[in-house]
């Protein structure tokens, strides 16, 4: 009951490996006899050999993380690889928190919490690099008395 060498022979013809040889279980008996090249050719001429479709990679995995990422999930610090300055550049980190400042003592000026010397002074202080963020700003023009006298 052996068809080994039926499907070795089918394979060579079809130019598939062999297990992409399918045979009709219902027409065993006649790809059983069929020993030379003609015969099997004969066979897969009428349906009773044939060879299967290539098995592909399945994309449902990755379609279902990419709805989940679109949701926003799987995107938290553990999936991120890389040193801080790979995920988000020096100059970024840096552009982010001078216009955060810049917006702060823009705002401070406006409401007239700072005259416009002070606001000179600590924009130029602020573009040194001298401050984390508008927090520590803050804490600076409260410790060195900058708020504008009512």
């Amino acid at each position: 009951m052996s068809l080994s060498s039926q499907r070795r022979l089918a394979a060579e013809i079809l130019k598939v490996g062999e297990g992409r040889v399918w045979m009709d279980p219902n027409r065993v008996e006649e790809v059983e006899i069929a020993i030379t090249r003609e015969e099997i050719r004969k066979l897969i001429h009428e349906g009773a050999i044939q060879s299967l479709p290539k098995r592909g990679v399945s994309r449902a995995r990755a379609r279902a993380l990419h709805e989940k990422r679109k949701k926003g999930l799987r995107r938290g610090p553990g999936r991120k690889s890389g040193s801080s300055g790979a995920i988000i550049s020096k100059k970024h980190v840096w552009m982010n928190k001078i216009r955060t400042l810049r917006g702060k003592l823009r705002e401070l000026k406006e409401k007239r919490v700072i005259t416009e010397s002070a606001y000179r002074q600590l924009y130029s202080v602020a573009g040194s690099g001298a401050f984390k963020s508008a927090a520590e700003l803050e804490r600076y023009i409260k410790t060195r008395g900058l708020w504008r006298k009512r």
